[in-house]
């Protein structure tokens, strides 16, 4: 159990979030450093030298993380702290979820579209990650289903699906079990975390809704 009680995610390497004080898996966090001119920047990839500061994978977090200085006290030095972190965190982890998404397709682990989607969740076993665009008509989407046991995303949206996948724009896609499939999870489970918000729309103006 974690500091609060509450249940472990995962088992593995954990880190405490500066905000909540709580304890937990890395994969539900992300790290900062301070670089060498003493300013905060978000390590999505976690390879940036220095002291690693944790902070949960959720947008309010970063922001009290901002409003209160409380960098500072990870960092145990004074440091500057970008206002629009939370965005520059969403950012990043946007393009990390695409990036790992298009990788998945050129290894032949993902398929687009509704017919090739459907076709592949007929198959048992074979769905690990169900994506759907997070503007896509709500109509189209429930004919579609989740597995057991596999993950469903909407967090991103059909331009962003699209560069995933090298089109215009993609409502419907899947991603097979193995493969680049759990980091995936990972990455777009602390993408989700930024991206949900009362209203779906960030201050930015970004549509943060979940299918």
């Amino acid at each position: 159990m974690s500091r609060g009680g509450k249940a472990k995610l995962a088992d593995g390497p954990e880190r405490r979030c500066i905000v909540t004080g709580e304890t937990g898996p890395k994969p539900g966090l992300i790290r900062f450093v301070a670089d060498p001119e003493g300013r905060i920047v978000p390590d999505v990839l976690e390879r940036l030298p220095g002291r690693g500061i944790w902070v949960s994978a959720d947008r309010g977090a970063i922001e009290t993380a901002v409003k209160k200085s409380l960098f500072a006290r990870g960092a145990k030095a004074q440091v500057s702290v970008p206002e629009d972190l939370a965005d520059t965190v969403e950012d990043l982890l946007c393009r990390r979820v695409t990036d790992l998404i298009a990788l998945a397709r050129k290894a032949g682990g993902a398929v687009a579209g509704f017919e090739k989607v459907k076709d592949w969740l007929s198959q048992e076993g074979r769905v690990k990650v169900l994506l759907q665009a997070s503007d896509g008509s709500a109509r189209g989407k429930s004919k579609l289903w989740t597995p057991t046991g596999a993950r469903f995303f909407g967090c991103l949206t059909a331009s962003e699906l699209g560069l995933a996948f090298g089109r215009q724009s993609v409502i419907h896609g899947a991603l097979q079990a193995g493969g680049l499939a759990t980091r995936v999870v990972e990455e777009a489970a602390k993408l989700q975390g930024l991206r949900q918000a009362d209203g779906g729309t960030s201050a930015s103006g970004k549509d943060r809704r979940n299918a």
